[in-house]
């Protein structure tokens, strides 16, 4: 009976350990895991879903005893948020970019008032420049795509992480990855690569890859906006764009880019708001599409990073939900982070709430709040989580990042017709400047109309604005009767000029009056090439593919003959010009 029970005893001993060892072994925790348990333990759920959302700023550093600060100190100290993302301040008639100083004194002092460090993000899709003042002026990404040099566009990927970095920026929402195949696209246009969706997956790979080569500026980078918002004339801003393109097509093209920067191990994917009936038959927005963040992006692409969603007080969501609503439909959808809600305490509220209701599980929440704290032990916010403000400069002014943007913006340029061969310019004195700026309060054009200043006095050059009346016009042009050459520099950069198909205020008539003279006239599209169509029979005609002033600097000295136009249309032009055209 003993002898028995000593065997029995032995085999279940034997058979605990035979399933001990057979259990799969959980792998030790990784660095930046163990980083982001430590982090974890102590949160309420609370805390993990506030930890999702990122609050907007404007980069200023208000006072302690005003209202945006306190409003900022209690989203950080009593809700606990994950982190921010710096704007620019737009007011009536002007849009202001954050001071580097006060960008980095507003997040040291959000810093302190969190016992999680903050991430904080930027669309820094052209450099710092695109939101913060007094940094190198990078030219649009289709600039890149003209040039289309894979070296050129990694160095601006390194430029980038190198200014983020030296910011306290950790996040960059950049590059875009999509595929701008439609000419009347409003809010893509010129933040695109181009039109040829290899095209645009290399350049997206090549800029994660310079990004990745700075050892001292650990970013995060980020493709936007899936599934691709190229194809799109509605602005998400304003109203829920809609992608009618069949589902072999989308995956084919718009996809394509994505897949590129998926293999090459991209941190986050941002969200569209835009419809995809194709594969989702119930027009949602992506952003709140489970078909597609998790149907397509999470199970069919293979994605493991972060998604994040696109801004979430963008009306092409908010005219169909709640911030509540949203939010808890973007997690329950697949996205991790959220992206500027437009009410933070109404979004906190719902996701608990749908948590306690079981429409969402805590699990669900806990898997996305490790995503995000393990993205910040990645990017070394355990370690140093303040701002070096006295070597901000040593980066932003560094005028090698400044040659680099000029670099770029030169090789752009791209010359697609030049009868007669009336560039470079012949008798530049004898020449009349016709500058279409696109705002009387902004800079554009200035940079242009000083460049030709700085090579010819005796030239005649006008810098006009939508708002110049009719009789003005007609009196520079009586000014303007003995000039042999008329140089039209069309300046609009993404959205403007009613999607590049017209031009506002008295332009119109102006190059009506210019095509009825027999003088040559060369046509320059600065910012969008979409501008060009409405001069297509200019016997010139010149791009930029953007409208930074080192764009329009660019410019001036491809007429003067200083460097040659060695870039090619990245995009097609109805009528025009086709991709890859150019002299």
């Amino acid at each position: 009976m003993i002898g028995g029970r000593k065997q029995t005893i032995i085999f279940i001993i034997t058979i605990v350990l035979f399933a001990i060892a057979a259990a799969p072994r959980r792998a030790p925790l990784t660095r930046d895991e163990s980083v982001a348990e430590a982090w974890l333990r102590g949160t309420t759920l609370r805390d993990k879903v506030a930890q999702l959302m990122i609050i907007a700023c404007v980069g200023e550093d208000p006072g302690a005893q005003l209202p945006d600060y306190q409003r900022f100190a209690h989203y950080v100290r009593d809700l606990h948020v994950g982190g921010f993302i710096v704007n620019n301040r737009i007011t009536a008639g002007s849009v202001r970019n954050a001071e580097p100083h006060a960008v980095a004194s507003f997040l040291n002092r959000m810093q302190r008032l969190s016992r999680i460090p903050l991430i904080t993000a930027g669309d820094f899709e052209r450099g710092a420049s695109m939101r913060v003042a007094d940094t190198a002026r990078f030219p649009h990404l289709m600039a890149y795509g003209a040039a289309n040099d894979p070296a050129l566009t990694r160095a601006l990927g390194a430029a980038t992480a190198r200014e983020a970095a030296a910011l306290g920026i950790h996040w960059v929402f950049a590059p875009d990855a999509d595929v701008n195949n439609n000419p009347d696209n409003p809010i893509i246009n010129t933040r695109s690569f181009g039109e040829d969706p290899k095209l645009v997956s290399a350049h997206v790979r090549s800029f994660i890859e310079g990004a990745r080569s700075v050892p001292q500026a650990k970013v995060l980078v980020t493709v936007k906006h899936f599934p691709g918002h190229g194809d799109t004339d509605v602005d998400s801003h304003m109203n829920l764009p809609v992608l009618n393109a069949p589902a072999e097509r989308i995956r084919s093209l718009e996809l394509e880019p994505f897949r590129g920067a998926i293999l090459s191990r991209v941190d986050a994917v941002m969200s569209a708001h835009m419809a995809v009936p194709a594969i989702d038959e119930s027009g949602v927005p992506a952003t709140v599409s489970r078909k597609l963040l998790t149907g397509v992006l999470r199970d069919e692409l293979g994605f493991r990073g972060m998604i994040v969603t696109d801004a979430m007080d963008m009306q092409g969501l908010t005219k169909q939900f709640s911030p509540a609503e949203a939010a808890v439909r973007a997690l329950e959808a697949g996205a991790d982070i959220l992206l500027m809600p437009r009410d933070p305490e109404q979004a906190l509220e719902g996701v608990v709430e749908a948590v306690r209701s079981g429409r969402l599980t805590e699990k669900r929440i806990s898997d996305s709040t490790r995503r995000m704290l393990q993205a910040k032990a990645r990017v070394g916010l355990q370690a140093k989580k303040l701002v070096d403000i006295e070597s901000i400069t040593t980066t932003t002014e560094d005028p090698e990042l400044a040659a680099e943007a000029q670099r770029a913006a030169d090789r752009a340029i791209t010359l697609l017709r030049n009868d007669g061969g009336v560039l470079p310019l012949r008798t530049p004195e004898q020449s009349c400047f016709w500058i279409l700026s696109e705002g009387r309060y902004g800079q554009s054009g200035r940079r242009f109309l000083d460049e030709v200043r700085r090579r010819s006095r005796g030239a005649q050059a006008w810098l006009l604005d939508p708002m110049t009346v009719q009789p003005e016009v007609d009196a520079i042009l009586a000014k303007a009767s003995s000039c042999s050459v008329h140089i039209i520099a069309a300046l609009a950069s993404t959205g403007s000029y009613n999607s590049a198909a017209s031009l506002p205020g008295a332009y119109p008539k102006l190059l009506e009056s210019l095509q009825q003279q027999n003088n040559t006239t060369i046509f320059v599209a600065i910012g969008t090439p979409y501008v060009a169509r409405v001069f297509p029979a200019a016997p010139a005609l010149v791009f930029t593919f953007s409208s930074a002033p080192t764009a329009e600097a660019a410019a001036v000295k491809e007429l003067f003959g200083e460097i040659q136009p060695g870039g090619r249309m990245p995009v097609s032009i109805p009528g025009i010009a086709r991709i890859g055209d150019g002299m």
